[in-house]
């Protein structure tokens, strides 16, 4: 599924003001924070990945990019924002609208990408069952059939399928349990957060919530007002708004946690809900390719909007955010992730259309512990290879150890401990905190994880030409694709391995003290250095990047350091 959204506005500002009030976290102004993820390392010390900084040495150097083609395989985009719409891949050898498929590839239309989750009819599958509520619904007709004789012959001739049933029966039941226990529980959260704002109006009135008036502010509960203090230096969506906007903005976050806790209830966890029929494909045929519709957008891009944002959001033009690589990338759109589980079918038919299509860097912020088709999605990861084409991956936000919990798609296969590609990264999610730094959900491993990227309190666009500041390996994986777009634009004769060893090799590296883990057996919890959390042991640095290509792979040099 997409990795989960987590916003920043009420749920998480709540969080920090706990998490961070003894770390004596500095105020930063509201501009500093929406950009802080692209400062210098080198210049402020903040794990930031040196984007303008990066762009200055390429243009000092007198170097001219080449554009290229980023592939978001997400829940949609919304393609005419106005801090995208000039960034969105155009294919030049399809006419808009005529309703056919003038460059012969199968997909009629295909000016911005493709549908895999929509119907020849136009309609769009929005929510979606999780992978574990299939499995289950599919096996336990085999395994659970009321007939004891009957059970234990079928899992006696069915080892491995009852194997995964039982895996995935554990994660569906706590998954339920979790979800119906979170809605029984919000409205005690809105109580404290009534609470809290009651608070805020009786010590401020009507003034806005500043650092200035809550410092002169008198407060019954001495400890709402350091609450609110680390509230507005963590999250600029609150400030300068007074009490009733916040309680206000408090409603609208709740709401959206009724709808996500009532979606996996309703739908998600749901083994009667099954809306594949909207796309009309054959299902069990995997390797069908032509089917979907053109509609990129879909019923909710807001995932796939704030990921492109990351990416290709337009440099300097005065609105919102600038994208790492705005200058230079175009996003080719792919939606394949529903509002639950995506299916392998379809994030195989999505690799195979967004390298066929011109993307060299593909983005996929999305992840599931089951893949029943993974072979099939091994087949599209090896063609991409093929084809020189760099993967970025999320790591997932569950604070799990995925060298030693299930995390699909993978560049691993099951008990291999050597990937069998070489032009894939899987990236977690660092903060702006140092002392801090990796972000408290983000999924490690020094095997499977590669390197980690800014992933905590990231500003970019959303639906609605709209922008959010939103947290998750979902923004950090962006980042890293960014990154790489980037610096292959200046350095195109660079393959995909290359691009992923510049990236590793200039990763600024911490030994932080860090405490990992706690969140499943399999994944016990742990008090460690950063340095042992991925294989790079780093934070993604685009301007060491663009420095190291330049000084090894300038070809006016003829450099050939790094080959691999």
């Amino acid at each position: 599924m997409k990795i989960k959204l987590l916003s920043l506005s009420f749920a998480f500002a709540f969080f920090t003001a706990n998490a961070f009030a003894q770390n004596n976290v500095p105020a930063v102004d509201s501009l500093t924070l929406k950009n802080w993820y692209h400062q210098s390392y080198e210049k402020t010390g903040i794990y930031g990945v040196g984007t303008t900084d990066a762009i200055e040495f390429l243009k000092s150097k007198g170097l001219k990019p080449s554009p290229i083609i980023v592939g978001v395989i997400d829940s949609g985009v919304q393609i005419d924002h106005p801090d995208l719409k000039n960034n969105i891949w155009n294919n030049p050898k399809e006419i808009a609208n005529n309703g056919k498929d003038d460059d012969g590839n199968g997909y009629a239309d295909d000016v911005h990408g493709w549908d895999f989750i929509g119907g020849k009819d136009g309609k769009d599958v929005d929510h979606d069952t999780m992978e574990s509520t299939r499995i289950v619904s599919l096996y336990e007709k085999l395994f659970e059939t009321g007939d004891l004789k009957t059970n234990e012959k079928n899992r006696e001739k069915y080892p491995n399928e009852f194997k995964e049933y039982q895996r995935a029966k554990f994660i569906y039941d706590k998954d339920l349990g979790e979800a119906k226990d979170a809605l029984s529980n919000i409205e005690e959260q809105k109580a404290l957060i009534r609470q809290m704002t009651t608070e805020l109006q009786n010590a401020l009135g009507d003034k806005p919530l500043t650092l200035e008036n809550v410092n002169e502010a008198t407060f019954t509960v001495p400890q709402y007002k350091q609450a609110f203090l680390q509230m507005i230096a963590n999250n600029s969506d609150l400030e300068g708004k007074n009490a009733t906007q916040i309680n206000m903005l408090a409603d609208s976050e709740m709401g959206e946690a009724v709808a996500y806790y009532s979606g996996k209830v309703d739908y998600m966890l749901n083994k009667s809900y099954d809306p594949r029929y909207i796309v009309g494909d054959d299902y069990t045929d995997i390797k069908e390719k032509h089917y979907g519709n053109n509609e990129v957008e879909g019923p909710d891009a807001l995932h796939g909007t704030h990921v492109s944002g990351i990416i290709a959001a337009v440099r300097n033009n005065n609105i919102g955010m600038d994208g790492i690589a705005g200058d230079v990338a175009k996003i080719l759109v792919v939606r394949a992730v529903p509002d639950g589980d995506e299916r392998d079918k379809d994030i195989a038919n999505a690799i195979y259309y967004a390298v066929d299509n011109g993307a060299k860097v593909i983005n996929m912020s999305f992840g599931k512990p089951f893949s029943p088709n993974k072979e099939r999605v091994w087949e599209a990861m090896k063609y991409a290879e093929k084809k020189g084409v760099l993967m970025v991956h999320a790591a997932g936000n569950d604070n799990k150890n995925v060298d030693t919990e299930y995390n699909y798609p993978t560049n691993f296969k099951d008990n291999e401990h050597k990937s069998f590609v070489n032009n894939w990264i899987t990236v977690g999610a660092s903060t702006r905190y140092n002392n801090a730094l990796k972000a408290s959900f983000s999924n490690y491993g020094k095997e499977k994880v590669d390197i980690f990227a800014p992933g905590l309190e990231i500003y970019s666009t959303v639906t609605k030409g709209k922008y959010k500041f939103l947290q998750g390996t979902s923004m950090a994986s962006p980042v890293v694709a960014g990154c790489a777009a980037l610096l292959w634009s200046y350095f195109p004769q660079l393959t995909a391995e290359q691009v992923k060893n510049i990236l590793f090799i200039t990763a600024n590296k911490s030994t932080i003290e860090v405490t990992a883990g706690g969140e499943s057996e399999n994944s016990p919890m742990i008090k460690t250095t950063f340095d042992q959390l991925s294989a790079t042991g780093g934070v993604v640095d685009v301007f060491r990047a663009v420095k190291y290509a330049y000084d090894n792979f300038n070809p006016n040099k003829g450099s050939k350091k790094g080959k691999k």
